[in-house]
């Protein structure tokens, strides 16, 4: 039996096994970090695409590591070319098939907690949302944004007192 040092990720089951592992957290940290469901899944599907095309040069222990920094690179990429689409774009109306009733009461429930989430700063909303929502640990945190755990505790003591400033009277 090899151990995981000598597998690589180009072996189905290693793959398999970094997918089930880090997919839903990858999304979430892209999703919470960017605000955008469907961008987000293709963020995560196309750094998984990646990893595979160059399985051979990540070991499984640098798989999650490389695959947030992939999705993280190229959401910023979309949004870069959307920066420069909408620039020269007529602004055309959205359409839903929701009915308006379930829009207003959806846009009415959402309101209040986006607005107080969208005033932090990208850095303290992400840590916040991977903590409160995924249930991550400073640590685990900590390792995905490339900072100490210190930083992640400063971050999350912001979040959650500029969070009650704002929601005090909600």
């Amino acid at each position: 039996m090899k151990t995981d040092q000598q597998l690589n990720v180009c072996e189905e089951q290693v793959y398999k096994r970094v997918f089930n592992e880090t997919s839903k957290t990858i999304f979430n940290y892209i999703y919470y970090k960017f605000g955008n469901e469907e961008k987000a899944n293709d963020a995560v599907q196309e750094a998984f695409v990646k990893l595979w095309e160059n399985c051979a040069k990540v070991a499984p222990e640098k798989a999650k590591s490389y695959l947030y920094t992939v999705a993280n690179n190229l959401y910023l990429n979309v949004i870069k070319a959307e920066r420069v689409r909408l620039k020269y774009a007529d602004a055309t109306l959205k359409t839903t098939n929701e009915s308006p009733e379930f829009i207003m009461e959806e846009n009415q429930f959402k309101e209040k907690l986006d607005n107080a989430l969208n005033s932090l700063p990208e850095n303290q909303r992400t840590t916040f949302l991977l903590n409160r929502i995924d249930g991550k640990k400073y640590a685990e945190i900590a390792e995905m944004e490339g900072v100490s755990v210190k930083a992640i505790e400063k971050r999350m003591h912001l979040a959650l007192k500029s969070l009650r400033e704002q929601i005090d009277g909600i």
